[in-house]
C-alpha cells in the first residue's frame, strides 16, 4: 500500500485537509484572531510595563539609600547631620513637604512646598530660568505655578501661615529666584522649592519625612562597616531601605494604574473569544456538512461513529493549534514594530524585551482546547451520519430543524434573564441610598444578560424568519436580486441565526457600551456644572449679605463676564430646614450641563419651582406636583416645574424666580455672585483673579470681607471618561472583527454548496452582476439580523445598567451613534461577502447539469 496511513479514519482526515488547504483558513481564521488578540494584549502589556518603567522617573537613580522614621517622628537636622558624617555616606539631603495659602489675590491660590537641594546628583529638580535659593526668603517655583499665577525670577510672594501658638495668620513674604522644572512624573501642582532648612522654617517644621542617601564605593572595597547598618545605629528605629527597592516599588505602583486598563481589555477580550468559538463551531458544522458524503463512505467501509467522532476532534485540534502558533507569532511581530511606528509620530514606546514563552505557549494550546470546545458538536452531530448517505449529493448544512429540547431550553434561558431583570428592577435604589450593593446588581444584570444572549443562541434559528420578514421589506422591492436574497437567508434560518447572533453579540456589546456612556458622560457634566457652576464665586465672610453695586462693578471689568448675583434663604419643607434660590439654573454654564430629571428647566416661571433630587424623593414629587414650603412663619405653595438628577447648584434644594423670593420677604441684596473668566487658559484666569482683587480690595467694600473661591482643575474626570470609552469600544471592536470573520467564511462556504443553484439562476437568466448583488445583499441581511437582535437587547439592559450604577444619571440614547454602529455592521458584512460574492458571479450556468463536488 503507497500510503498506509491514508487508509485510517483520522488520516483520511488529514489528507483531506491537506488536499484543501482553503479549510483550513476556513475553520481556522477566527480562532487565529482570537489567538492574536489574546497573545497581542500580552505583548502591549509588556510594552506598556516598559515604557513605564523606563519613562518614570520618582527617587533619583544616585539615591543608595532611603532612611524613614520609623518612630512616627520626623528626622531633625542633628540627626541628617549624623547621617552625613557616617562613614560610606557621599551625600545626604532631607525630604520635606508642605504648603501655603497665598495672600495678594481675592481669589484663594495655594502653592505646595517641597524640599530640594536643587543640584547635585539628588536633586529632583533642573533650573531653566533665575537663580536656585541659596538662602532665606527666596523659593524657586515650577512652571506650573509659574503659569498659573504669573511668576517670573524677581516677582514675589506672599504666604500665609498661622502663627506658632496658633492664633491668628503671619505674612511671609518670599522672592522668586528661578523657575524649575520638577524631574518627577507625578508632580503636576504649582510647588516651590528650596533647599531643606529653608523650607522647614517656612512651614514651621522641626525635621523631615525622609532622607536621601548617596553612598561611595571606597567603603565597601575596604571592607568597612555597612553603610545602612551604621544609618540604623545612629538613627535609632530608623528603617532603612535601599535605592532600588523603592524605585521598584514607585514602578509597580505606577504601571498598576496602567494594567487598570488592561485588565479592563481582558474582560471584553473574553467576550471575543466567546465570539470566535461561536463563529468556528458555526464553520465546522458547515464544513462537515460539505463532507458528509466523505463521512458516510467511512461509515460504509467500517468506520464507528465513535472513531469518526474522534478523527474530526483531533482534526480540529491540530487546525487550533496552528491557528494559535500562527496568532502568536503574527502578535509578536506587531508588537516588535509597534514601538518602531509609534516613534516616527513622535510617540516614545519601549519594545518587549523577550518573547514570554510560558504565555505564547498557553495562547496556542488554549486555542486548540477552544478549537476541541468549538469542534466537539458539530463532530458528534456529523459523525452519526447514515452509510447511505454516500449515495447520495452533499447534504445541506441546514440539517434538520430545531428539536423542542433547543427550544425549552432557549425559554428556559429567556425566563430566568427576564427574572433577574425584574428583580433588579424592583430594588433599584433611591437617591441618597449609601447603602446599596451595586456590584452585587452588577453582576445579577450581567448575569442576565448572559442568560439573554443564551436565549438567543437557542432561539435564533425561530426568530430569524419574523424579524427578517420585519426588516426586508424594502429588499422585496427591489428586484430579483432581492428577493431572491431574502429567500436565501430565510431558507436556512439555522446558519443565518448562528452567523447573525456573533454579530448581533457585537452590535449588543457596542450599542450598550455608547449608551452608558453616553448616560454616565450627561450625568458627569451635570455633576460638574453643580461642583463648578462658574469660574469664581464671591460670598460673605460672614454669610451675610453683599453690596447691591459688586456684581455691576464686576460686570465692568474687561476680564470677567457672565457675571451673575442671586440669592438663597432659609426655607422649612415638612419639618427640615433647607435651602431656596433663586439661581437662574438655565444661564450655568451656558445651559450646557444642567438636566432635569423630569420637567423642564424653561418651565420655571411664576409660582413654579425646581426641586433637587433628595428632596424630590423625600417629598415623593415629579414636575407638575405641588408643594408647600414655609417662609418665616407663612407657606408658600407652588408647583413643580422639573427635578433634578441630583444636587442643586451651591447647595442649593429649591430653586424659584427671583421675583417669587422676593414676594416670600427675602432680603433684596444678593447673598452670592458668580463670574466667569473672560479668556480660556492660564493667562486669562490671571487676569480675572486680578480684576476681582482690585474689585474687592476697594475703600468701600473692606479688603478680606468677601470670600472669592476657583474651583478649576475639574477637567480630569471626562477625560478619564473619554479614555475609558475609546478603550472599550476599540476592544469591543475585536468582537465585530470576529463577526465579520465569520460572515465571510460562511458566504464562503455557501457560495461552494451552492455552485450548482448559481448556475441554474444563470441559466434561467440571471446575469453575474445580479448573482453578485444577491449573495452581497444575503450578507448585508446577516449584519442587520444581527444589528436589530443585538440592539433590542442593548437598550433595555443599558437602561437598567446606568439606573444600578448612577441613580441620578439621565437615560440617554445617543442615536446617531447607534445608528452609525447599525450602518456600519450593514457595510461591513456586505463588504465581507464581495469576494464570495464575485466568485458566485463567476459560475458558469453548465454547471446546473454536472455532477456535485
Amino acid at each position: 500500500m503507497r500510503n498506509p496511513w491514508r487508509a485510517t479514519v483520522l488520516g483520511s482526515q488529514v489528507a483531506e485537509l491537506l488536499r484543501r488547504p482553503g479549510r483550513f483558513a476556513a475553520t481556522g481564521l477566527s480562532l487565529l484572531i482570537a489567538a492574536f488578540v489574546v497573545f497581542g494584549t500580552v505583548t502591549a502589556q509588556q510594552i506598556i510595563t516598559a515604557t513605564v518603567v523606563e519613562n518614570f522617573h520618582g527617587t533619583p537613580e544616585a539615591v543608595s539609600l532611603v532612611v524613614e522614621p520609623g518612630d512616627g517622628e520626623d528626622i531633625g537636622e542633628d540627626r541628617l547631620r549624623e547621617i552625613r558624617e557616617t562613614p560610606g555616606v557621599t551625600e545626604a539631603v532631607g525630604r520635606l513637604d508642605g504648603g501655603a495659602p497665598l495672600d495678594g489675590s481675592a481669589v484663594e491660590r495655594y502653592l505646595a512646598l517641597s524640599a530640594d537641594p536643587g543640584t547635585g546628583a539628588l536633586a529632583e529638580v533642573r533650573l531653566l530660568d533665575g537663580t536656585y535659593p541659596s538662602g532665606p526668603g527666596r523659593l524657586a517655583v515650577n512652571t506650573q505655578a509659574a503659569r498659573e499665577y504669573g511668576l517670573a525670577p524677581g516677582s514675589s510672594l506672599t504666604l500665609l501661615q498661622p502663627e506658632p501658638d496658633g492664633e491668628g495668620t503671619r505674612r511671609v513674604t518670599v522672592e522668586v529666584s528661578g523657575v524649575v522644572r520638577s524631574t518627577a512624573t507625578d508632580d503636576a501642582e504649582p510647588t516651590g522649592y528650596a533647599p531643606g532648612p529653608h523650607i522647614g522654617e517656612l512651614l514651621g517644621a522641626s525635621g523631615y519625612f525622609r532622607i536621601d542617601v548617596r553612598t561611595g564605593t571606597a567603603s565597601a572595597a575596604s571592607g568597612s562597616s555597612d553603610p545602612a547598618e551604621l544609618i540604623r545605629q545612629a538613627v535609632p528605629g530608623a528603617r532603612v531601605r535601599s535605592g532600588d527597592e523603592v524605585r521598584g516599588e514607585e514602578a509597580r505602583e505606577a504601571v498598576a494604574e496602567a494594567k487598570d486598563t488592561l485588565e479592563l481589555v481582558t474582560v471584553f477580550l473574553a467576550v471575543a473569544v466567546g465570539a470566535a468559538v461561536l463563529v468556528a463551531t458555526s464553520t465546522f458544522r458547515i464544513v462537515f456538512a460539505r463532507r458528509v458524503r466523505q463521512l458516510a463512505l467511512l461509515r460504509a467501509i467500517g468506520a464507528t461513529p465513535r472513531r469518526l467522532a474522534a478523527a474530526l476532534v483531533a482534526e480540529g485540534a491540530v487546525v487550533g493549534l496552528l491557528a494559535g502558533a500562527t496568532g502568536v507569532l503574527a502578535a509578536w511581530g506587531c508588537g516588535r514594530l509597534v514601538p518602531a511606528v509609534a516613534g516616527r509620530f513622535g510617540h516614545d514606546l519601549s519594545a518587549p524585551s523577550h518573547l514570554p514563552l510560558t504565555e505564547a505557549a498557553l495562547t496556542v494550546l488554549g486555542t486548540g482546547l477552544l478549537a476541541v470546545l468549538a469542534v466537539l458538536a458539530p463532530s458528534l452531530s456529523a459523525s452519526r451520519v447514515s452509510p447511505l448517505q454516500a449515495l447520495r449529493t452533499a447534504a445541506s448544512a441546514e440539517g434538520t430543524a430545531s428539536g423542542i429540547g433547543r427550544i425549552l431550553l432557549g425559554l428556559s434561558c429567556a425566563a430566568g434573564a427576564a427574572l433577574l431583570a425584574w428583580q433588579q428592577y424592583g430594588q433599584l435604589p433611591e437617591p441618597g441610598d449609601t447603602e446599596y450593593d451595586r456590584f452585587a446588581a452588577l453582576t445579577v444584570v450581567v448575569l442576565s444578560g448572559g442568560l439573554a444572549f443564551l436565549a438567543l443562541i437557542a432561539l435564533g434559528p425561530r426568530l430569524v424568519r419574523p424579524v427578517l420578514a420585519a426588516v426586508a421589506v424594502p429588499l422585496r422591492r427591489t428586484g430579483a436580486a432581492g428577493r431572491l436574497a431574502v429567500a436565501g437567508v430565510g431558507g436556512a434560518p439555522g446558519r443565518a441565526a448562528s452567523v447573525s447572533v456573533v454579530v448581533a453579540l457585537g452590535a449588543c456589546l457596542v450599542g450598550s457600551t455608547l449608551t452608558c456612556l453616553a448616560s454616565l458622560n450627561a450625568y458627569e457634566r451635570y455633576r460638574q456644572a453643580v461642583e463648578a457652576p462658574a469660574d469664581f464665586r464671591l460670598y460673605g465672610r460672614d454669610g451675610g449679605t453683599l453690596d447691591r453695586s459688586l456684581a455691576a462693578d464686576l460686570a465692568s471689568r474687561p476680564g470677567l463676564v457672565d457675571v451673575t448675583a442671586f440669592r438663597t434663604a432659609e426655607v422649612v419643607e415638612s419639618t427640615r430646614s433647607a435651602t431656596v434660590s433663586d439661581l437662574d439654573l438655565t444661564a450655568v454654564r451656558s445651559g450646557g450641563g444642567l438636566t432635569a430629571r423630569t420637567g423642564s428647566l424653561d418651565r420655571l416661571g411664576p409660582a413654579h419651582v425646581v426641586v433637587d433630587a433628595d428632596h424630590a424623593h423625600r417629598l415623593g414629587v415629579r414636575a407638575g406636583d405641588r408643594v408647600t414650603l414655609t417662609f418665616e412663619g407663612r407657606p408658600v405653595h407652588l408647583i413643580v416645574a422639573a427635578t433634578l438628577p441630583g444636587a442643586g447648584p451651591y447647595g442649593g434644594d429649591f430653586f424659584v424666580p427671583p421675583a417669587d423670593l422676593t414676594r416670600m420677604g427675602a432680603d433684596a441684596a444678593p447673598t452670592a455672585v458668580t463670574a466667569n473668566a473672560s479668556e480660556d487658559g492660564a493667562q486669562g484666569r490671571i487676569r480675572a483673579q486680578r480684576a476681582i482683587t482690585e474689585t474687592l480690595t476697594g475703600p468701600r467694600r473692606g479688603e478680606g470681607r468677601v470670600i472669592a473661591e476657583d474651583p478649576a482643575g475639574q477637567g480630569g474626570e471626562p477625560d478619564d471618561l473619554r479614555t475609558m470609552a475609546t478603550t472599550v469600544v476599540m476592544v469591543l471592536g475585536l468582537t465585530v472583527l470576529v463577526a465579520v470573520v465569520g460572515v465571510a467564511t460562511t458566504a464562503s462556504l455557501t457560495v461552494v454548496e451552492r455552485t450548482r443553484e448559481f448556475g441554474l439562476l444563470r441559466a434561467l437568466g440571471l446575469d453575474g452582476a445580479a448573482v453578485h448583488r444577491m449573495v452581497t445583499l444575503e450578507c448585508a441581511l446577516y449584519g442587520v439580523l444581527g444589528g436589530v437582535l443585538g440592539l433590542a437587547l442593548a437598550l433595555p439592559y443599558s437602561w437598567l445598567v446606568v439606573r444600578v450604577a448612577e441613580t441620578g444619571a439621565p437615560f440617554s440614547v445617543p442615536a446617531g451613534q447607534l445608528a452609525a454602529v447599525l450602518t456600519v455592521l450593514v457595510l461591513v458584512t456586505a463588504a465581507a461577502g464581495m469576494v464570495p460574492a464575485l466568485r458566485a458571479s463567476r459560475t458558469s450556468p453548465t454547471v446546473a447539469v454536472a455532477g456535485s463536488d
